[in-house]
């Protein structure tokens, strides 16, 4: 595929301006809507009992000033590469090559999962992709899609994203008409509280994964048309759509499936208590089609981020390679595809994922702490958030709450992670030191 070197425009260098409020809607909205829904409401009926869709709505109003917060930042740059470019403007490269490390990892880890769990959800009706050389093909397949689409251009990428995320809203809506329509003739399936009582760090924790993501939609900034008037109404209005839905299925799980708490697929056996088994088979397609949101939303906008370091050397240039035709950076698109699934084929991505909520939320705070800094050098037509000192105070309170939950194992896995992003940094550095001529050779 023939590159070329990235022409210097406006924005980011060789992609160009093409994403308007919709298109960062569907990229936010995907990065949180994703597998996590499908699961979730089992464990989160184990630990809140009838609780848990309050909390859902809860969790949403938590996370509102950390948005309000990343909706100031993403106005106050016109380039992309998201939470590594706020913390490179305030605190250096280095720090920035960190961010953007442990970005690309945290959403590396979750691609592979989900990739895993859309399969998951195909071998229900074609059996023999369970396992074997059949499994490691499909994977394969799934992949190369998915890249393809997101290097053939912006527009086949938003159009698929947009025929994805309607696929997998519409039989979640669907769910929630049908299951508030027979509402009244349906017996409580739940106790107020579960048996071991209220655990209310540990389900916070848990339903903030199911929000987490929306960073997706803010590592390609520098191609959205009018980031300071869309960045704050995509962040928003996915943030709000999210906390009513979730509530809303939450809310029906408990009311219609029996020992919630038990179930390895509640979402399912709500499709299948509503409906019957054709209604399984719907949700089982609209997980198909959620987690192929998620997927194609990740793979359009991680690869920026390796995209992003490359064209500043501090990861090997051939990343930073755009394709002519298309003008998508396809050398970053092919590397991330390629990651995600061998990841996703050997299944050593499980301690990675696990550590993905800490990971986001330590970015997440040193976002917030470059907000002063990302402020003085933004455009002078910029968002600002109103009290933005105090939202920025209570929002990285609200990280450090959740922090205190996360057990262990994740904290020192997250150490070894952020390590050997030093190890690269450093050799990338090494790689573009100056060579000095050799001096005079002395007489023989």
């Amino acid at each position: 595929m023939a590159t070329t070197p990235p022409p210097a425009t406006e924005g980011k260098p060789g992609l160009g301006r093409r994403l308007g409020a919709a298109g960062l809607w569907l990229l936010v909205l995907n990065g949180m809507v994703g597998a996590g829904i499908f699961g979730i409401p089992a464990e989160a009926a184990r630990l809140a009992g009838a609780w848990s869709p309050a909390l859902f709505l809860l969790t949403a109003l938590l996370i509102a000033p950390i948005l309000l917060c990343f909706s100031q930042l993403a106005s106050g740059t016109r380039e992309s590469g998201g939470p590594a470019r706020y913390v490179q403007i305030a605190f250096g490269a280095q720090a920035g090559f960190q961010t953007g490390w442990a970005l690309y990892i945290a959403r590396l880890t979750a691609f592979a999962a989900n990739l895993s769990l859309m399969l998951a959800a195909i071998t229900h009706f074609v059996p023999v992709l369970a396992e074997g050389p059949a499994r490691i093909v499909a994977l394969a397949a799934i992949v190369g899609v998915v890249a393809a689409l997101n290097i053939v251009g912006v527009s086949w990428a938003m159009r698929s994203l947009g025929a994805l995320t309607v696929a997998k809203l519409l039989p979640l809506l669907l769910l929630v008409a049908l299951g508030l329509a027979q509402w009244p003739a349906a017996p409580a399936a739940v106790d107020l509280l579960p048996a071991e009582g209220l655990a209310l760090g540990p389900a916070l924790l848990l339903m903030v994964y199911a929000f987490v993501g929306f960073e997706s939609g803010l590592i390609p900034g520098g191609e959205a048309r009018h980031p300071a008037r869309d960045m704050p109404r995509a962040l928003l209005g996915a943030l709000l759509f999210c906390g009513l839905l979730y509530a809303a299925l939450q809310w029906l799980c408990l009311r219609f499936v029996p020992e919630l708490s038990t179930q390895t697929r509640p979402l399912v056996a709500l499709g299948e208590a509503l409906l019957g088994p054709w209604g399984a088979s719907l949700v089982l397609a609209t997980i198909v089609a959620s987690v192929g949101g998620n997927l194609m939303s990740s793979m359009f906008a991680v690869p920026r981020v390796t995209h992003s370091l490359a064209e500043q050397s501090l990861l090997p240039r051939p990343l930073a390679a755009v394709s002519v035709r298309f003008r998508t950076p396809w050398a970053s698109v092919l590397l991330y595809a390629v990651l995600a699934w061998a990841l996703a084929a050997t299944g050593s991505f499980v301690l990675l994922a696990a550590m993905s909520v800490l990971v986001r939320l330590l970015m997440y705070l040193a976002c917030l702490a470059a907000m002063p800094a990302v402020d003085r050098q933004g455009p002078p037509d910029r968002w600002r958030l109103p009290g933005g000192p105090a939202v920025a105070l209570f929002a990285a309170a609200v990280c450090v709450a959740l922090l205190s939950q996360v057990q262990w194992p994740a904290v020192l896995g997250t150490a070894g992670l952020l390590a050997s992003g030093s190890l690269l940094y450093s050799v990338a550095r090494w790689q573009q030191r100056p060579v000095s001529p050799p001096g005079p050779q002395p007489p023989a």
